[in-house]
């Protein structure tokens, strides 16, 4: 059996976790290749997608972000069926689909090839974002977009158009849905997409290397105090809206100058340096890491993970710290339940409310035998629910099931 994976690239969330499936099937003796719309890593089993023309990157492509319609202008998509990867595949799986792949073509990609679709976001059901925040305009066919500035941003709303578009492209298209947390599942399910089938089926980690080191020689090696309560942020970005920056600003300013002296906050991703000036806080900054083993070190070292995210799909980060044994505060949006299960793995806020995730911060780092049972529940749930071979496990037998489906069809 031969997989071709589709992805934008083997970075960012969505790219981390299907390369983490990728490499969970490779494991498992399956043939597995990834093709990615910007290749960054010259390594084996990835492929770049066709070459996009100059042609259409400077002239169509002006004209297709002008309309509000960004991927428009991708015409070398349509070539992907003569790829020699895509011609010797027995199944193709997308991913993320924005921002290198023009939607369009998916019709013509499915046409010969049985499809699976695994969401990381809302973008595929939606008239242009990845996540809607308060907005259901894509139950009924956006349209009026109160949010254009959102992730992919558009110039002109033509949201209502792109949902459109999307609902002719699927009543041509044979895809199978997979969603990584039960939320996006529900979302799916009350859209466009509702005329597949879709399987919950969650990510992967590597519970071989995302897991519980010692204490206190991960501090030693970041140059933290074994006295110092460690609270651990990370993001892309730390200063990203959707990540609730200004939500985590508030909370941690908020917490009792006792607290503050005795903490000090970890950072992992981009913006972390000027952190302890604007909390009044100590901060170490790790900067952006893709070393999985200096992830885990990071996550060992903390007594908490915080993570005020506003919209989220199954947080990556959240699940690397749930492996790791690391009690998680997060806010109830999303999929962030699935991960963070009060008072078994941590603590959820109620949405936007920094008060309450600062309380949570309090409380757990007040109760050191709680954080204990929280950190030995957060390694159990990782490892019986979460584990790479479950979910490479777990796709296999779709793949087969919608093979079987394609076999039994012809022969009808």
């Amino acid at each position: 059996m031969k997989i071709l994976h589709i992805n934008q690239s083997i970075r960012g969330g969505a790219g981390i976790a299907s390369y983490r499936l990728h490499q969970g099937l490779l494991a498992q003796g399956i043939d597995s290749t990834v093709m990615v719309g910007s290749l960054t890593a010259n390594e084996n089993f990835i492929v770049s997608m066709p070459p996009v023309s100059r042609f259409e990157r400077k002239i169509l492509g002006r004209i297709s972000t002008w309309s509000g319609l960004n991927d428009l202008y991708l015409l070398s998509t349509f070539q992907i069926p003569q790829h020699p990867f895509f011609q010797t595949s027995d199944i193709v799986n997308f991913h993320n689909l924005q921002g290198y792949f023009n939607y369009l073509a998916v019709p013509a990609v499915t046409k010969s090839k049985p499809t699976i679709f695994t969401l990381h976001d809302m973008w595929s059901f939606t008239g242009h974002c990845a996540y809607s925040y308060e907005c259901d305009r894509w139950k009924m066919g956006c349209g009026k977009c109160p949010h254009p500035e959102v992730y992919p941003a558009i110039q002109r709303d033509s949201t209502h158009l792109e949902w459109n578009l999307k609902n002719w492209l699927y009543n041509r298209s044979n895809l199978t849905i997979v969603t990584p947390s039960r939320w996006l599942s529900e979302q799916a399910r009350q859209s466009l997409l509702n005329r597949f089938d879709i399987h919950h089926i969650p990510y992967g980690i590597d519970t071989q290397v995302y897991k519980p080191l010692d204490s206190e020689n991960c501090r030693s090696v970041l140059g933290i105090s074994s006295d110092k309560q460690v609270l651990m942020i990370g993001a892309h970005d730390l200063n990203d809206f959707r990540k609730g920056s200004d939500l985590m600003l508030q909370a941690l300013k908020g917490l009792p100058d006792t607290l503050k002296s005795s903490c000090l906050l970890l950072t992992l991703g981009l913006g972390g340096k000027d952190l302890s000036e604007r909390v009044g806080i100590k901060s170490l900054s790790l900067g952006y890491l893709t070393s999985d083993q200096l992830k885990a070190m990071a996550f060992s070292a903390a007594d908490l993970f915080i993570f005020p995210t506003r919209a989220d799909n199954l947080p990556l980060v959240l699940q690397e710290s749930m492996a790791c044994g690391t009690p998680m505060v997060s806010f109830k949006v999303g999929g962030v339940p699935d991960l963070v299960r009060p008072g078994i793995t941590g603590y959820l806020a109620n949405p936007e409310d920094a008060n309450d995730f600062r309380n949570g911060i309090i409380k757990l780092l007040m109760d050191q035998k709680l954080r204990k049972q929280l950190a030995e529940n957060c390694r159990e749930i990782a490892i019986s629910e979460y584990s790479l071979e479950l979910q490479a496990q777990r796709y296999m037998q779709l793949y087969h099931q919608v093979l079987h489906s394609k076999t039994k069809g012809i022969k009808s």
